[in-house]
């Protein structure tokens, strides 16, 4: 495999100039507050026998939800990594991972037929790139001239964007078989980038097309390249680009844009960067999360050639950091989460990150209609931190659930968008929760320390496979 394909060589003496390592953070690595996740460590199954219960309450329909399983991913070479997204697909859980003992922890397949003891029966995408991890997993089912079956998309990050023998971007792997992954392809980004954070798959009418969230791609590569890329992955043997988004194409970004640092109408120089993307259902529309730029709202029912329609915006006092979105009510809801972990930040209101909540039913023009905090949004005294700002959002019916690190996970009832209300929370002992995902039968918990986390409803039960 070849790694390292330079686009010109003022590109690479400038992005040098910037620093060679690049921060594992998964958040705004060019900013100034030294934040580092995977605050509370990594914990042996046996060190997580001895921690205490987890704490857990609900009502309305997360009344049932009990624990039946808390899992370590195994050790892989003699090293304990640590766990980041989670995602479900057929009865199986993908689980991604992060930095700790040196990253290359790749993606773990835990078998849920039975709920209370979650099997891990695969790993992938652990040996493929050397200095890399592999944080965000998709998988979905797909049916092109040239693939059919099941569909596994995996982001790669260098932790190190300055080795000579390595790269960013996402692996394509057969998952048909989930007991026995077999690769497929290897997309690559500019390569002084850290490489590809977070990325969405969707597919239908016989194609399939992979939306890629680069962060700093534009900043580093100076234009070349750019944070927000579609992919066509129809043969996922050969992924080819078919199309990048430019920011200063909107009228309130300059054409002197440098990638990252933002001018603003509200007069502040503000930080903008992909950090996450999603499609709808159908693969209509897609939902860029440009940090300070707002969720910027794409129609990509012509992939190659999308068109902007509208994006949500922040009042002046708040720090955007648009980091995850969701969708709910048919898609005219759209759950924005915004992850602050510097609370004090000069210039901004006192707070750490918390969900808003817009009508997107014109999607010209997003209307917010609520805020929602958790308990741990104002404890502004425990300064720099990820542990009281929220992560990822993720719906089901008329439940919004939230996965909140220290907070482990809260559950939120939207059946009136604009008055949201807790209902539930879940939280281990120590919790550092990453990820959420949600099925009819069970709500998976990914915690950087500790592993895999299974609820399952009432007395538990075979898992859904309809995903």
């Amino acid at each position: 495999m070849k790694f390292k394909k330079a686009l010109f060589t003022t590109s690479i003496a400038g992005a040098l100039a910037f620093g060679a390592i690049s921060p594992a953070l998964a958040h705004d690595s060019l900013d100034d507050s030294g934040a580092v996740k995977g605050e509370r460590g990594v914990f042996s199954n046996d060190e997580i026998k001895n921690l205490s219960d987890a704490y857990l309450e609900g009502s309305k329909n997360v009344s049932t939800l009990t624990e039946s399983a808390a899992k370590q991913i195994k050790e892989l070479n003699g090293v304990q990594n640590n766990t980041a997204d989670v995602y479900a697909h057929k009865g199986y859980a993908y689980v991604g991972t992060h930095t700790a003992n040196g990253g290359n922890g790749g993606v773990r397949v835990f078998d849920l037929q039975d709920p209370n003891n979650p099997e891990e029966v695969a790993v992938f995408a652990h040996d493929d790139v050397p200095g890399t991890w592999q944080e965000k997993v998709i998988v979905k089912s797909v049916n092109t001239p040239e693939f059919k079956g099941d569909l596994a998309v995996v982001s790669v990050q260098q932790r190190n964007r300055t080795r000579e023998d390595t790269s960013g971007g996402f692996l394509l792997y057969d998952v048909t078989d989930p007991t026995n992954p077999e690769k497929l392809g290897f997309w690559e980004v500019y390569d002084r980038t850290a490489g590809t954070h977070e990325l969405y798959l969707s597919a239908k009418n016989g194609k399939a097309y992979v939306y890629t969230a680069n962060p700093y791609a534009d900043y580093y590569s100076h234009g070349e390249q750019r944070d927000f890329q579609i992919v066509d992955v129809t043969d996922p043997k050969n992924p080819e680009t078919v199309w990048q988004f430019d920011p200063r194409t909107l009228p309130e970004v300059s054409e002197d844009f440098d990638g990252y640092n933002w001018a603003s109408p509200d007069g502040k120089t503000r930080p903008v960067f992909n950090h996450s993307v999603v499609t709808d259902d159908n693969g209509d529309y897609a939902f860029v999360s440009m940090w300070d730029l707002g969720t910027i709202i794409f129609d990509v029912k012509d992939p190659e050639n999308p068109k902007y329609l509208g994006r949500t915006d922040f009042a002046s006092e708040q720090q955007g950091s648009a980091h995850s979105a969701t969708l709910a009510k048919g898609g005219n809801i759209l759950i924005e989460t915004r992850e602050v972990y510097n609370p004090t930040k000069p210039g901004y209101e006192e707070s750490y990150g918390y969900t808003r909540i817009f009508d997107i039913k014109d999607k010209t023009n997003p209307k917010l209609l609520s805020e929602f905090k958790t308990d741990l949004t104002d404890n502004v005294e425990d300064g720099v931190t990820f542990g009281n700002t929220v992560h990822d959002p993720k719906v089901h019916g008329n439940t919004l659930y939230l996965s909140h690190y220290a907070g482990g996970v809260y559950m939120v009832d939207i059946s009136n968008p604009s008055e949201p209300k807790q209902i539930g929370q879940y939280k281990p002992d120590q919790a550092d929760v990453w990820g959420v995902f949600v099925d009819r039968n069970y709500v998976l918990a990914s915690d950087m320390g500790q592993g895999l986390k299974v609820l399952t409803r009432g007395k538990g039960g075979a898992p859904t496979t309809d995903n």
